[in-house]
């Protein structure tokens, strides 16, 4: 297995694993055009992917650098531990249903930690799905050192509503908690 970043030659494996894992219509060749960018800073990726010997991807990871992101509603600054202008965002992991429990997911976020660093971050927040199986999203960021801001309701359910979003738990109107977490670097 290789870690390498994120190119635009790997959006074509990215968007079904993406849709796959976390339910369709969550990702489109538009939004993770978006994602890529925003990941980008002082010519350094902080966005990976990490693929098998033959090329297939086994998981990626989209993170975005710090001051390249919006802060809405969802996030809690006033409870960060550090300035906002220093915050880093984890936008996205998915592995592979195959890859999943290989340390794929734990080695992407090592790797977008260092690209972040080096873009200027000091932590980095994400909103983890609660309801994952298991609630293994909140269990891996806390095994990595992440620790809990706040648990937003309904994060998910204007996506649903307005972008065709589809849960893989709530189908066409998520009610999934999102759990706002920082890991401090």
């Amino acid at each position: 297995m290789k870690i390498i970043p994120l190119a635009p030659e790997h959006f074509d494996q990215v968007i079904p694993l993406a849709n796959l894992v976390h339910g369709d219509n969550y990702l489109d060749q538009k939004s993770i055009s978006e994602m890529y960018k925003k990941g980008l800073k002082s010519d350094i990726n902080a966005s990976f992917v990490a693929l098998d010997e033959t090329g297939k991807l086994l998981g990626f990871r989209t993170s975005y650098a710090p001051g390249q992101w919006l802060i809405d509603k969802w996030c809690s600054p006033d409870l960060w531990p550090v300035k906002q202008g220093e915050m880093a965002y984890f936008k996205c992991i998915a592995i592979a249903p195959d890859a999943q429990g290989k340390g794929i997911g734990p080695k992407l976020l090592q790797h977008a930690i260092a690209a972040l660093k080096a873009q200027g971050a000091t932590a980095g927040i994400a909103h983890l799905w609660k309801q994952s199986p298991g609630n293994a999203a909140v269990k891996y960021f806390t095994k990595a050192g992440g620790k809990l801001i706040k648990v937003h309701n309904d994060k998910w359910l204007d996506d649903c509503l307005y972008n065709g979003y589809v849960c893989t738990i709530c189908g066409t109107e998520c009610h999934c908690q999102a759990a706002e977490m920082v890991i401090e670097f």
